[in-house]
């Protein structure tokens, strides 16, 4: 998490960034190629879905199957015993023989749950139904007892059949499920290592900053890591998986080897090389920012070299000769979440044969103000119907968004109160309701009861939701 450059349009209010800003000419700090929409399809126009191909069925929970599991064999392939008891031939009283022996009629031999049926055996007796005794000359002999029933064990009886579960040839799982723990544990019981999915992009994380702590308070002059404990499982949310991180400094050489095609040593990390690259800071314009000059040393191309949005601007999506993606995202923690909402989310959807990510409208509870040039991404909180923007929502700060609802998408000429502005909801949240839904949730009942008093009318005017906001 670095902080951005003192050039930086983000810097809060006051600040000698902030005046430096007011002395350039008004368009000086748009220097982005990209709107906001123009961004986002750029990111998924970029993109092939990744060919499917076999994965361990280890790391296959949650990908989308892209052949038919069907049984290699009959299920179960042999018969079993549904109990642990005795398998028998004929009626009782039988002679116990060791187990796995050739059952003749009136013989007996112990057997597990699951234990392969002696050839010859008809049945199953369960322990607490069978009574080991003697006969007339002493020799051991087994007998039904306890709460058997007359005539128990029948024929067939506590035998799981061979092909009881499936027969060989029978489709076990259809192409284009997400695979679920049970569809896991089928696979592995028809003897699958592993499956055919769908692709699905593996993202490596390169954390910067030299003054990142991993824990405990930070002293002044140092942040605390935001990034690591989150990224991971939003990189998940969006469709990727995780490929392991590694922390770098702030050189030039850092930068270059973090970017290069080669696999890092991470522990617990897929052993699968990269599809994208995500990295945190450095996409400013300052003397510590390297990462336009590391892809285009590696021969990369930059796609997105900016966005006309706030917070996330300086957002930079480049493509390496070898196909990998890098994502850059800016080094404050709400900036980089709405970089990776605009860019991230879109790409990995591509990447992963999904479509575009989904934004529907809302109406605005309050108005806010014209920012030409430039969409503004506000976290939102919904609050009787409307959505009104979230306190703390400065590039640096996290506050507001945890407790947002989704963002707002709020075009440059700004909005009135009242007015449907886009929005898109967060990885971790429910998706923003619809119109249609929003209405049927707003229709009010009919009083059918006498006696009750009417609800009071709604005040006349504009109202401003926003005070309610903590």
């Amino acid at each position: 998490m670095t902080a951005e450059p003192h050039s930086d349009p983000e810097a809060p209010p006051g600040s000698e960034a902030e005046a430096h800003k007011t002395e350039q000419p008004h368009d000086a700090h748009h220097h982005a190629a990209h709107t906001w929409e123009e961004a986002r399809q750029a990111a998924f126009d970029a993109a092939t879905p990744i060919p499917p191909g076999p994965v361990a069925l280890r790391i296959a929970l949650g990908r989308r199957l892209d052949r038919d599991i069907v049984a290699l064999q009959d299920m179960p392939h042999y018969a079993s015993s549904a109990m642990d008891g005795w398998a028998v031939n004929g009626s009782g009283p039988w002679i116990p023989v060791e187990p796995g022996t050739r059952l003749a009629p009136h013989q007996a031999s112990p057997i597990a749950t699951g234990g392969l049926i002696p050839p010859g055996a008809k049945a199953v007796l369960r322990t607490e139904n069978a009574v080991l005794g003697t006969d007339d000359e002493g020799l051991p002999i087994l007998m039904p007892g306890g709460k058997a029933r007359p005539g128990e064990p029948r024929a067939g009886e506590h035998i799981r059949k061979a092909g009881e579960e499936a027969l060989e040839g029978d489709t076990l799982v259809k192409a284009g499920v997400e695979l679920n723990p049970a569809h896991l544990a089928l696979a592995a019981l028809a003897g699958y290592d592993e499956v055919q999915v769908q692709g699905k992009p593996v993202v490596r994380l390169v954390l910067t900053g030299s003054e990142v702590v991993e824990q405990g308070t930070p002293a002044p002059g140092q942040v605390r890591d935001t990034f690591g404990p989150q990224l991971p499982d939003v990189v998940a949310m969006l469709g990727g998986i995780a490929g392991g991180q590694q922390r770098i400094g702030d050189s030039y050489a850092e930068w270059l080897a973090a970017l290069e095609d080669v696999l890092p040593e991470v522990p617990s990390a897929p052993d699968l090389p990269a599809d994208v690259v995500i990295t945190t800071g450095g996409t400013g314009r300052s003397g510590t920012d390297h990462l336009r000059r590391a892809v285009a040393e590696l021969g990369g191309r930059l796609v997105i070299d900016g966005v006309a949005m706030r917070p996330g601007h300086p957002a930079v999506l480049a493509e390496l000769p070898d196909g990998r993606f890098v994502l850059g995202l800016p080094g404050n923690p709400l900036a980089a979440m709405m970089a990776l909402s605009t860019v991230g989310a879109p790409l990995l959807a591509a990447l992963g044969h999904r479509s575009m990510p989904p934004v529907e409208e809302v109406p605005c509870g309050t108005m806010v103000e014209p920012d030409p040039g430039r969409t503004r991404l506000m976290p939102f909180r919904l609050l009787y119907g409307m959505a009104s923007p979230a306190q703390h929502t400065g590039p640096g700060m996290m506050r507001g968004l945890a407790a947002a609802d989704g963002v707002l998408v709020v075009p440059p000429h700004g909005v009135q109160l009242g007015e449907l502005v886009p929005a898109f909801a967060l990885p971790w949240g429910p998706p923003i309701p619809r119109p249609g839904d929003r209405e049927a949730k707003a229709k009010p009942r009919s009083n059918a009861r006498t006696g009750q008093p009417k609800a009071k009318p709604a005040p006349s005017g504009p109202v401003d939701w926003s005070a309610l906001l903590g």
